[in-house]
């Protein structure tokens, strides 16, 4: 976006799209054609979960004991932080001047074959400022995903606004989503898969995926008074046809949990969409000083908390293998963290409400 076209607040897309099931340089690809599309208008362009290379459809669908290949394919196309993939995002966030949220499978830096559900956030210089990992894998994903970290659980800035992010299920943990909002987030991001089928017994409703995204949007935007960006990946035919394999069982649950993106006002209305199952973009003008007068009622950051009565910590540092201790001219190095940044680093922002934060753990 052009500078005369920049002002107080930010204008954000959100892509509802389907990625290229499990190919991540055909994503990529793709990735490339939709932020040069939503960056002539937008500042934010905000992607779904795991959107390179896709979301492991099958665990909820196929047997465990069938899982194998598909996981060797979801390894397969994960990228690595830092890595190629990382700096071509980047560079697109430069190239189009526009920041951009995606969700990855991120490749463990340690290990050949653990991987975690990511999100990452890259300003409009094209800088990551934000690498997150999903708190805890959601009932079959972990089947798939490994548990992530408190690392970088705070919002950034961006233009005008500071922005925060959750993936899927996070969005339903209270302490996370306060989390992001003591930390003064304006703008939140929540990203969501293309399906996620759940319930089969008869006489018992099936998971209502949309309805679920809607509330927990509309609950943190109220409760928090903030806008809230929800971006989901949307489901194609190959990825059903690539997961079921002629299966009509499969494509009936994996078809019958269609998803959603919208965007959620401060007062916890909708104010665009919601885009259901289809691929598309939808654009919203956001402006956080919305939020000023609705806290007159209730700040839940500020004077309608009692910080005398409620105290929260949160760890941030990041999850690690191993610490070598030596006598070399370094004598510590650590060994899966995050490149240019200590895991042992405080992240900037106050993580702990003014009470102290646990050191970090060392093993000799």
């Amino acid at each position: 976006m052009s500078q005369e076209r920049r002002r107080k607040g930010i204008t954000v897309a959100a892509v509802q799209a389907a990625p290229v099931f499990l190919d991540v340089e055909k994503t990529m690809d793709k990735v490339e054609e939709l932020v040069a599309e939503a960056s002539r208008r937008a500042d934010l362009v905000v992607f779904g979960e795991s959107f390179v290379a896709g979301y492991p459809l099958w665990g909820g669908v196929i047997p465990a004991i069938r899982q194998h290949t598909f996981y060797e394919e979801l390894v397969a196309s994960s990228i690595t932080v830092p890595g190629p993939h990382v700096d071509r995002l980047s560079a697109l966030a430069e190239r189009f001047d526009a920041s951009i949220s995606i969700g990855i499978n991120e490749l463990a830096p340690n290990s050949t074959a653990q991987v975690f559900n990511a999100n990452l956030v890259f300003d409009r210089r094209g800088r990551l400022v934000n690498h997150r990992r999903k708190l805890v894998a959601t009932w079959y994903e972990r089947l798939t995903w490994s548990h992530g970290d408190g690392y970088d659980l705070q919002p950034v800035q961006l233009d005008d606004c500071m922005v925060g992010v959750l993936i899927c299920g996070e969005n339903t943990n209270t302490l996370a989503r306060y989390t992001l909002l003591a930390q003064g987030e304006q703008i939140h991001v929540a990203s969501y898969p293309p399906a996620w089928p759940f319930e089969q017994r008869k006489g018992k409703p099936e998971y209502d995926l949309v309805d679920s995204i809607r509330l927990r949007a509309a609950a943190h935007s109220f409760e928090g008074k903030v806008f809230t960006v929800v971006a989901a990946t949307a489901l194609d035919a190959a990825a059903v046809e690539h997961v079921a394999q002629g299966d009509e069982d499969i494509v009936r649950n994996l078809t019958g949990t269609p998803t959603a993106t919208l965007v959620v006002g401060p007062r916890g209305d909708i104010v665009a969409g919601p885009l259901v199952g289809e691929e598309g973009i939808l654009y919203a003008d956001l402006d956080p000083g919305e939020s000023v007068s609705l806290k007159l009622a209730h700040d839940i950051v500020g004077t309608y908390n009692r910080f005398d009565v409620f105290r929260l910590t949160v760890n941030g540092t990041r999850h690690i293998p191993v610490t070598l201790v030596g006598d070399g001219p370094t004598s510590t190095q650590v060994v899966g963290g995050p490149s240019g940044r200590s895991p042992f680093a405080e992240p900037s922002g106050s993580m702990t409400g003014g009470f102290p934060a646990p050191a970090p753990l060392e093993c000799p």
